[in-house]
């Protein structure tokens, strides 16, 4: 197919979760897999990750749940987004874990056991700063009193989410940890145990080691990319994606040529003017012209004029590519490398925001 591609590097992604674990040491690990794998096909990730039986997938919500089921998965699934009514019978049936955030989830989920004698494995959130999904901490005693009394619901585990544990100042991430160890010491008074006690994502793991409790959740670095450029990199990580598209249209232009929407970007000189066909609507950031540029045969050449949304052009200078040659947006492949954090630091956003944005007829192939 031509259009663009991710590829997936596999024995990366396998190094980056062993280097992980010894990291960590003896922990149950959570690799978070949701926003269709962070943009690397949650297939792709997936099929790779199920190999390790122990690893513990993370998605948002039931449908990314039940296409792993449907495709064979036999992992423990965990699904981060608030349980609804409609999908809680067919979490049980597919033996997926549920989120129970609020005091009405609590009631629904008693209900339903009384009703049918089904119900999901939990875990509990409490929200210790996020002010997202979570019980509030002053609810803490009424909620472990509810579930002492009603031992048929299956509480699996606890957990919480940091919001500036990957910054240079952890001072608030160590105020939550505080109060999610004593929410946890608080449950245990009342005579609840919890199998898995988590609140470490990737930047925790950098940054916070006392929020490492019996289990970790990790995200962007199982892929090979840092949560933030505060954070110190502690672990050999590769980054498991390289972006590329396929050049399909090359012409030699004069000086002064205008280039795509705008005419904002004009040749210098005599140059070659490629297409490549993958455009803002597959996850290319249309901000990233002004300075932007890709790599082809271990040289950079400069993006010329706005991306379009299926397509964008560049400055190839006395370079001819052959039609159907690729040229690296991210990543690393064979001679070209661009990081991924380069391009986030420049146009001002994140790699999260970049990665989930690849999306749509972007083809995700393993290699």
């Amino acid at each position: 197919m031509i259009g663009p591609k991710a590829y997936i590097a596999k024995d990366k992604l396998e190094r980056n979760i062993k280097n992980i674990r010894t990291y960590i040491g003896p922990k149950k690990l959570m690799i978070v897999v949701k926003a269709n794998g962070y943009g690397h096909g949650l297939l792709n990730v997936a099929s790779i990750l199920s190999s390790q039986e122990d690893i513990i997938l993370c998605v948002f919500n039931i449908q990314e749940a039940i296409l792993l089921r449907e495709n064979g998965v036999r992992n423990n699934i965990f699904i981060f987004s608030r349980i609804q009514q409609d999908w809680v019978i067919r979490a049980f049936e597919l033996n997926l874990w549920v989120n129970i955030c609020h005091w009405d989830d609590l009631l629904l989920v008693d209900r339903i056991i009384s009703e049918t004698g089904l119900c999901p494995k939990i875990h509990l959130k409490f929200d210790t700063g996020m002010t997202r999904l979570g019980f509030d901490i002053t609810d803490s005693e009424k909620v472990f009193t509810f579930l002492s009394d009603r031992p048929k619901i299956p509480i699996e585990g606890i957990y919480s989410h940091f919001s500036t544990a990957d910054e240079g100042d952890i001072s608030f991430a160590e105020k939550q940890l505080t109060l999610f160890n004593d929410i946890v010491l608080q449950a245990k008074r009342n005579g609840i145990i919890f199998k898995y006690i988590h609140c470490s994502n990737s930047g925790a793991l950098l940054n916070l080691p006392d929020s490492y409790f019996n289990t970790l959740r990790v995200g962007m670095l199982a892929y090979g990319v840092s949560p933030s450029d505060e954070v110190k990199m502690k672990i050999d990580v590769e980054p498991v994606m390289s972006f590329c598209g396929p050049v399909v249209n090359l012409r030699r232009v004069e000086s002064g040529t205008s280039v795509s929407y705008g005419g904002v970007y004009k040749t210098k000189k005599e140059t070659n003017i490629g297409v490549v066909q993958i455009g803002f609507a597959d996850g290319l950031p249309r901000q990233w012209y002004e300075d932007g540029f890709v790599s082809y045969e271990g040289n950079y050449f400069n993006i010329a004029g706005r991306i379009c949304m299926d397509q964008f052009m560049v400055d190839f200078r006395d370079v001819k590519p052959n039609m159907g040659d690729e040229v690296l947006i991210f990543g690393k492949k064979k001679k070209d490398e661009i990081p991924i954090e380069t391009i986030a630091k420049k146009i001002n956003t994140t790699t999260y925001v970049l990665l989930t944005a690849i999306q749509g007829r972007t083809e995700h192939i393993t290699i």
